[in-house]
């Protein structure tokens, strides 16, 4: 049997896995990804993503609006983020955060929507999940002044920014999330980052469907692929697949709580 995983940001509601959920679910299940987190990124997708989250065992949810798509709605709330949060197998706020790269014209709206979830983490005291491009600056400035004001946990979702922003988020206790970028021949610098991190505070990801890890790379990503990633971070860091997987999984419980506490129930 493949060791246990865990998916920590997949999109299973995505059109790309439309009629197809059932065999997703299976193969991720024998690849050894035994629970996923899929991620509503828009308010008007919330009750979709929350109908899977209660279909499958094992498969949770968060919600909160992308930075490339703050621009396009009303700001969320803080209290309609904290209203969602009472669901049991809502886990995570977000993904928020900011991105320059294709959508800098609505840096200022985006900057409003990161603090707006940074104070529903606050808040609910469940992980913040951020997604950042082309905006480390104000990215580290921004999780930084929030966490002097009230701390909050944090990951770093599919991880490939700068050093420097890296190694901002660990000192604040944040994780950082592998994706299957880490396995792509050319992320030597991005492995670099991650090797020196502490391996307590990694966590692994597909972002599917999005950037799948070689062997699957430039087609459709899938959760059961996470055990592509987690075989690279085992080498990255040294250790066995079964002692990463062991690993990565504690960690992802000591940061999302209540689906631990979920698993530990069942």
């Amino acid at each position: 049997m493949p060791p246990e995983i865990v998916d920590s940001h997949c999109h299973l509601d995505f059109p790309d896995f439309d009629g197809e959920l059932d065999d997703i679910i299976a193969r991720a299940r024998a690849a050894g990804v035994t629970r996923m987190v899929t991620i509503c990124t828009r308010m008007d997708k919330e009750a979709h993503v929350r109908g899977i989250a209660d279909r499958y065992d094992g498969v949770f949810y968060a919600a909160g609006v992308h930075p490339m798509r703050a621009h396009e709605e009303p700001l969320v709330t803080v209290d309609h983020l904290v209203n969602l949060a009472r669901h049991p197998k809502f886990v995570g706020i977000g993904e928020t955060g900011l991105d320059y790269h294709y959508t800098a014209e609505s840096a200022a709206v985006q900057q409003a929507s990161l603090r707006i979830h940074i104070q529903a983490a606050q808040e609910t005291g469940l992980p913040l999940i951020i997604h950042a491009r082309a905006a480390d600056d104000d990215m580290a400035r921004i999780l930084t002044e929030g966490f002097k004001e009230r701390p909050y946990p944090c990951v770093m979702h599919c991880f490939s920014s700068s050093e420097a922003l890296g190694m901002a988020a660990l000192e604040l206790g944040f994780y950082l999330s592998m994706s299957g970028i880490t396995a792509f021949p050319k992320s030597q610098e991005l492995r670099d980052i991650f090797a020196r991190a502490p391996v307590d505070r990694i966590l692994l990801e597909t972002d599917s469907p999005y950037l799948a890890p070689p062997p699957h790379r430039g087609k459709r990503n899938e959760p059961a692929y996470t055990a592509f990633t987690a075989k690279a971070g085992a080498q990255l860091f040294g250790m066995t697949e079964a002692a990463f997987a062991a690993q990565t999984t504690a960690n992802f419980d000591r940061l999302f709580t209540r689906a631990a506490r979920t698993a530990q129930a069942a």
